[in-house]
């Protein structure tokens, strides 16, 4: 494995290891690029859902003291951070101060919260149709493209899908194609890099997005894309990393994006 830009450690709140545990167990398994991108959950709404905020100075004292006894010539570790979207002025003016005061290796860009309801859990559907539930939170993300504070990564489109409850939870191209070409083009417009997420958690899809989205996504030229486990704990780490290779290959993509910098090749496992 090569890569793995989206995963988390304690300071997020609902992960299992230290942030030092994942980081020796990411260069233990040998990968050559190995990102942190906690949760910054900075909305009175998701503070309370997910049970607490991270404390930032922390986790970036931790985190660079760390980069500077880890990263070397074959191994380089990265401090970012997963910023949770709300259209709301404060949240903004918090994540550009984060911004400025931290300064993470890089940014997701990622939405979990739709319509008061986080968009994985129960309450999201109720009394929704498939249709109207997952084009609401497919115009969300749509919205959180144009957030105003820095960001590198739009991470898991299609997260709505998760854990849904109807009986064909697929979330796919075809059943949405406006609002997935409004976004995948505002993606490539914008420089964007769209994360392949294995963590697909019931979707029916082995990774979000499927196939069917990023086929589209390569056809309209869109080429940055990174990967992320959305590990919790090492184990996870890298999970699912040569399936995801071999599906993007096969799709003809040569290279995954790094956040902070150049390209990764796209290099398929002997072990899928």
């Amino acid at each position: 494995m090569l890569c793995d830009f989206h995963t988390h450690s304690v300071y997020s709140g609902d992960a299992k290891a230290t942030l030092r545990d994942m980081v020796s167990s990411a260069k233990r398994m040998g990968l050559r690029y190995y990102g942190v991108s906690e949760h910054f959950d900075v909305d009175e709404f998701s503070i309370k859902l997910y049970g607490g905020s991270i404390d930032m100075a922390a986790y970036f004292m931790c985190a660079r003291a760390l980069q500077g006894g880890e990263n070397g010539e074959d191994f380089t570790f990265y401090a970012g951070g997963e910023f949770n979207f709300m259209p709301e002025d404060k949240v903004y003016d918090t994540f550009n101060r984060i911004w400025d005061t931290y300064h993470p290796d890089y940014v997701i860009n990622s939405v979990h919260v739709v319509d008061g309801a986080e968009c994985s859990q129960a309450a999201y559907f109720e009394g929704k149709s498939k249709q109207y539930a997952y084009s609401r939170y497919l115009e969300q993300v749509r919205r959180s493209l144009d957030a105003p504070y820095p960001y590198d990564i739009v991470g898991h489109l299609g997260y709505v899908s998760r854990r849904a409850p109807y009986p064909d939870k697929k979330i796919r191209y075809a059943d949405f194609a406006d609002l997935y070409d409004d976004i995948l083009k505002t993606i490539i417009n914008k420089g964007k890099i769209l994360e392949v997420n294995s963590s697909a958690r019931g979707a029916e899809s082995e990774f979000l997005p499927d196939t069917d989205v990023l086929t589209r996504y390569f056809a309209l030229g869109g080429r940055r894309i990174s990967f992320g486990s959305d590990a919790h704990w090492e184990a996870r780490i890298g999970e699912k990393y040569g399936l995801v290779c071999a599906a993007l290959k096969s799709l003809g993509f040569t290279a995954l994006a790094n956040p902070c910098g150049g390209e990764i090749p796209l290099e398929v496992p002997d072990e899928i």
